[in-house]
């Protein structure tokens, strides 16, 4: 069975995007690029809400034709043109390339994504994970926090009723002090998931 794998940079004070959507704040060196490529490049799907979506479709597609594009940069370009990508929306109503629009988040559908053949399934915006949270669809975290503190923004867990015991799995310190905390939810891996009590 397929992973869903939630990734998200964070600031050390828990916000994923300031106050008006900045993330100037990411501290993306070609070490941590590197490492996104080599995982993100052996997932089976992205899975981003639409405003993930539209952020990452505004850039990346011609992103490795700019020639201010550093070479991790050209590298995921290239990843992002060709992976497919579903991208969940009520008021999208068409996406380019390699991508199919699905209204809601069912979870029945999901776990039938999750059970054909391919790579682990990469889940972004806090939004929609909120959704797969709350529904017991996340089988590991990856959080990238980043040794800034920002003050304001959006905060990248949202108050909920959902209590979830995670275990640590691995950590790793990069070069430009940001952390990987990775998690994995074993009620999820095991197979019990379904929402939390």
């Amino acid at each position: 069975m397929r992973k869903i794998i939630f990734a998200m940079s964070v600031s050390l004070d828990g916000f994923f995007e300031g106050p008006d959507h900045e993330l100037d704040w990411h501290l993306v060196d070609d070490e941590l690029h590197d490492h996104f490529n080599e995982w993100l490049g052996a997932m089976g799907a992205f899975m981003d809400g639409r405003r993930s979506y539209e952020l990452m479709a505004e850039f990346w597609p011609t992103a490795d034709a700019d020639p201010e594009s550093t070479r991790p940069m050209v590298e995921f370009a290239r990843i992002w043109r060709d992976m497919p990508k579903i991208v969940f929306s009520r008021t999208l109503e068409k996406a380019d390339g390699n991508t199919t629009v699905v209204r809601d988040v069912v979870a029945e559908e999901i776990l039938e994504l999750k059970a054909q053949p391919g790579g682990d399934l990469a889940l972004g915006g806090a939004e929609l994970a909120a959704t797969f949270m709350r529904l017991g669809l996340i089988d590991e975290y990856r959080l990238y926090v980043h040794p800034v503190v920002i003050g304001r923004g959006k905060p990248l867990f949202q108050p909920s009723d959902a209590r979830r015991g995670l275990r640590l799995v691995e950590t790793r310190t990069f070069g430009n002090g940001v952390v990987l905390l990775r998690y994995q939810d074993p009620a999820v891996i095991s197979g019990a998931g379904g929402e939390p009590r």
